[in-house]
């Protein structure tokens, strides 16, 4: 039986290296390719793939959102994320949007085949690293934030993006952050970029005096009541 996939992916580069990818595995037919989540959903509800490849990171609507908007709509095709960090913080929301696998770019022909075959078989595809992300999430959990009550976090932030900044509060540098997350220092970087725009940051001094401002970090010599 053939695979009938949509790839989304807002590089044009990628897009159609991975559509080209694609044409060359057995099996597998591309039936549309979308550079963003609203033509995402929209070549679905023309074509009624089975799989749909989706970047996270796209304009107008992020590849999260249109997971969601797809599995509710037409729960009959699986979604199948590409990312390009298995760090991405937004591999939990993806899943609980209902993705049921989860690669890195990097991904050879053989390993995005055997992801495809698995979520229209009912299982899960991921990729090593993501399921070494995940037990790791499992066995550790996130770190502790000093948020005082609940776990909504402002801004928009990711639990990930988060700890960076309770580190940064904390005075680390980009690579005592990445040892102590156990993550490279460009996802370190990639995750400073994200919580600066969200939160409306230049530099590393507002960052520490926002971590303080809203109960996220506590300045030295004082405590939580």
């Amino acid at each position: 039986m053939t695979a009938r996939v949509v790839v989304a992916d807002d590089q044009s580069v990628v897009r159609e290296g991975i559509v080209m990818l694609l044409g060359l595995l057995p099996g597998i037919e591309v039936v549309g390719s979308a550079k963003d989540g609203e033509e995402a959903v929209a070549l679905v509800a023309e074509h009624s793939p089975d799989v749909v490849l989706m970047d996270l990171r796209m304009p107008r609507c992020d590849g999260v959102e249109a997971t969601r908007r797809i599995r509710k709509d037409h729960p009959a095709t699986q979604v199948v994320v590409l990312t390009t960090f298995a760090e991405d913080d937004s591999l939990f929301p993806a899943l609980r949007a209902g993705a049921r696998g989860y690669l890195t770019k990097d991904a050879g022909g053989d390993e995005i085949v055997r992801a495809i075959e698995a979520v229209l078989s009912g299982e899960v595809g991921f990729s090593p690293a993501v399921q070494r992300r995940l037990l790791e999430q499992v066995t550790t959990g996130p770190l502790p934030l000093a948020t005082g009550t609940g776990t909504e976090l402002p801004d928009g932030m990711t639990p990930r993006e988060a700890e960076v900044l309770v580190l940064i509060a904390e005075g680390l540098s980009n690579a005592e952050i990445a040892r102590s997350l156990h993550i490279s220092q460009a996802t370190v970087k990639s995750h400073i970029n994200n919580l600066f725009a969200k939160a409306g940051l230049r530099d590393r001094a507002q960052a520490v005096r926002y971590a303080y401002v809203r109960g996220l970090a506590q300045p030295p010599g004082t405590s939580f009541t």
